[in-house]
């Protein structure tokens, strides 16, 4: 029979508590902290290396293929869960990121550029893996991956779609040798309704919420997008605008 763990002090609540505050522990360690039934299911489904599972009595759990299964006590649970109202379940993933690809296919891409929440990032992730965006990559100064809000707001496309952070060149290298245009969401003198724009096969960069897209980032693209609203209203929310101009692509399918 597995361990039950009751002590809040046992190192593998430590390393889990660790997990969920560190993005430096996380790379340390070469693992992440998922919360949620929900996720763990996804996680299985698609593959994901899941190394430890701390479970409350009587919560399912899928086949979990090897992987360190403990049963721990609520107390400990409401310790080691991120949530403020755990859902019974929290498990580990070894990070293992893909390598950046040497080329790219045509298709739809999304570029984020400064995104730093974390919530705004896992909705955009969970929204591109929706809209069949082919990858997500994320530059530099974006919220961390592997976050646990992040991963919560995506709800599972981690597991299910390619996301790859690097830099601004390197992400322009590999659209400019694939022949898919480069696109800003922002205002300029060559600003384009997005629904006239091409987006069955382009690259679109979305930037933070405060500051917009770079000027880095605006002088790779090839044009800029506008998407109509009132004149009411200045901008739209990073993830909303990132889901707009996602769907837009979607439909010219």
């Amino acid at each position: 029979m597995a361990e039950r763990i009751t002590s809040r002090a046992n190192p593998l609540c430590a390393h889990f508590r660790k997990l969920a505050s560190s993005r430096a522990y996380r790379q340390e360690a070469g693992e992440f902290l998922c919360d949620s039934p929900k996720l763990l299911r996804e996680a299985c489904l698609w593959g994901a290396p899941v190394r430890t599972v701390l479970h409350t009595p009587g919560v399912p759990l899928p086949d979990l293929n090897g992987a360190d299964v403990r049963e721990v006590s609520e107390s400990v649970m409401a310790a080691v869960s991120p949530m403020e109202t755990p859902q019974g379940v929290v498990f580990t993933c070894a990070m293992t990121p893909p390598p950046l690809p040497t080329r790219l296919e045509p298709g739809r891409y999304l570029v984020l550029d400064g995104i730093q929440d974390p919530g705004n990032a896992g909705t955009i992730l969970r929204t591109a893996d929706a809209f069949d965006c082919r990858a997500v990559f994320l530059l530099p100064g974006c919220a961390d991956l592997y976050s646990p809000k992040t991963l919560r707001s995506a709800m599972g496309a981690h597991f299910r779609s390619a996301q790859w952070s690097c830099t601004l060149e390197d992400a322009a290298a590999l659209f400019r040798a694939a022949g898919v245009p480069l696109y800003a969401a922002a205002l300029g003198p060559d600003t384009a309704d997005v629904r006239r724009a091409d987006l069955t096969s382009a690259a679109l960069v979305i930037g933070s919420e405060g500051r917009g897209v770079s000027p880095q980032a605006l002088a790779a693209c090839q044009g800029t997008l506008q998407i109509p609203m009132s004149g009411r209203c200045e901008s739209l929310n990073a993830a909303v605008a990132a889901a707009v101009l996602l769907w837009e692509g979607w439909r010219q399918i």
